[in-house]
This record gives C-alpha cells, sequence and structure tokens, in this order.
C-alpha cells in the first residue's frame, strides 16, 4: 500500500496595511525598529542574512541591524519597473537545521491598489528554537514588534492548518488567530470568552491571545474559541480585508 502523505503544519507571524507611500529611508527606520525589537524578544531572531545561492552562500552576507545598511538593502530591493510597488527586503536567521530556522521578508513604500505592504515571518516547526517560539511570551513579543514598528492594519501570528481550518480563502484580516492585533483606527476590541486575554500595545492598538496554549488545528477546543471569536470580531467590525 502506498504510504500516507502527513502534512507538516507550520506557523508564521505577519503584519498586513494598505497603501502608504514611504521613502528608503522610512522604510530602513521602519526596519530597524523591527529589528531592534526583535532580537530581544527570542536569541533564533538576533541575527540575520540576505538571501544566497545557498546557504553556504548566505551566510556570507550578514545584516547589520543598523539604518545605513538596512536603507542599502531597501534601496536594492526596489521594483525595477513600477515605482508604485515599494520596496522588499528577505532575510534568513543562519540556522542551518530544517524546520528549525526562520525567515522574514517585508515589502515597504508601496501605494498601489493591487498590492498590500506586508511583513511576514516564517517560524520553526521542530526543534529547540520551535520549542520556544511557538508560546505566547514569544509570539506576543513578535506580534508587538510588528505592531510598533511597520503600524500596520492587522497583525496575526498562527498556525496555517488553523487557518484553513477557520477560513475559505485564508485572507489575512478576515479570521482569528492565535495572537492577533488590531489598531485603535480599526475599531473596539468587544469583550471576549475565557481564556481570551486582552493586552494593550502602548497607544497603538489591542493585542488579542486566543489561547495560553500552543495553538493546533487537531484540538477542536481550540477551533470552537477561534470560531466563536471571530464571530464576535466580525460582529464588532474588525474582520475585513
Amino acid at each position: 500500500m502506498p504510504e500516507t502523505f502527513q502534512r507538516i503544519d507550520s506557523y508564521y507571524a505577519g503584519a498586513y496595511w494598505g497603501p502608504r507611500k514611504e521613502t528608503p529611508e522610512e522604510c530602513a527606520r521602519r526596519a530597524e525598529v523591527f529589528l531592534t525589537a526583535m532580537a530581544n524578544v527570542d536569541p533564533s531572531f538576533s541575527r540575520w542574512f540576505q538571501q544566497g545561492r545557498s546557504r553556504k552562500d548566505a551566510l556570507k552576507r550578514p545584516i547589520e541591524p543598523n539604518r545605513v545598511t538596512l536603507e542599502k538593502l531597501v534601496r536594492r530591493g526596489k521594483d525595477r519597473q513600477f515605482e508604485d510597488l515599494g520596496y522588499s527586503v528577505w532575510a534568513w536567521n543562519g540556522v542551518c537545521v530544517d524546520y528549525d530556522d526562520s525567515g522574514f521578508h517585508f515589502t515597504c513604500g508601496a501605494y498601489s491598489d493591487v498590492v498590500s505592504n506586508v511583513c511576514v515571518c516564517n517560524l520553526p516547526t521542530r526543534g529547540p528554537n520551535a520549542e520556544r517560539v511557538l508560546s505566547v511570551p514569544v509570539l506576543s513579543g513578535l506580534v508587538r514588534s510588528m505592531a510598533i514598528a511597520w503600524e500596520p492594519d492587522f497583525a496575526i501570528a498562527t498556525s496555517t492548518m488553523h487557518r484553513d481550518k477557520v477560513s475559505p480563502d485564508g485572507i489575512a484580516g478576515t479570521f482569528a488567530g492565535w495572537i492577533m492585533y488590531f489598531p485603535r483606527s480599526r475599531g473596539t476590541v468587544p469583550p471576549l470568552p475565557a481564556p481570551v486575554r486582552i493586552e494593550p500595545v502602548e497607544d497603538k492598538g489591542t493585542l488579542i491571545v486566543l489561547t495560553p496554549d500552543l495553538l493546533t488545528p487537531t484540538n477542536p477546543e481550540h477551533v470552537e474559541l477561534a470560531l466563536r471569536v471571530q464571530k464576535l470580531l466580525d460582529k464588532a467590525g474588525l474582520l475585513r480585508r
């Protein structure tokens, strides 16, 4: 009999915002704030490398988390055809163990209606880094870093399989995940059922932690709670593209 393919769940954190024209200097400033904040969240987020032809090649291209270096990277990531598509930067944390490494990319300064500005982190799923990172303290810190640095319309940290279970299309901002951020401009977060936790993010917005445990799509209680919270957030007008 053929072997049954078993999909490995993955986790990510993402911040999303609409058209916002920004200069390379402004994007570099935001990136500097983000990298500095991330470094204080977990050791595996303390160093980053540019993409290369191979892992060995990438390890020769460290990213200095200062504004001058980041501005050069941002300028290098300018779309060559359309100015309104902004600037994109990709990075990897140099962990040479499959499933235990992290990476991120961001697009900043785009002001076209056909693309979104984003910052997405791909997170480890197995190994010592994953054991630390896939926790409420670390992911809350990561989402907070995104909220403060990028000032997005929405941010989330969750499982891809959970996303697929509670959302038919997986469009950011339209479903409830493990940890979510809503800016004040998006609306008021309503009272939510236990064990959901609600926390302020400076004077910018609100962080919502769905469960203190590792969110898994195989746990029916997690799925049921997410769907309940999703209905309440949608009713309050918070869930939209």
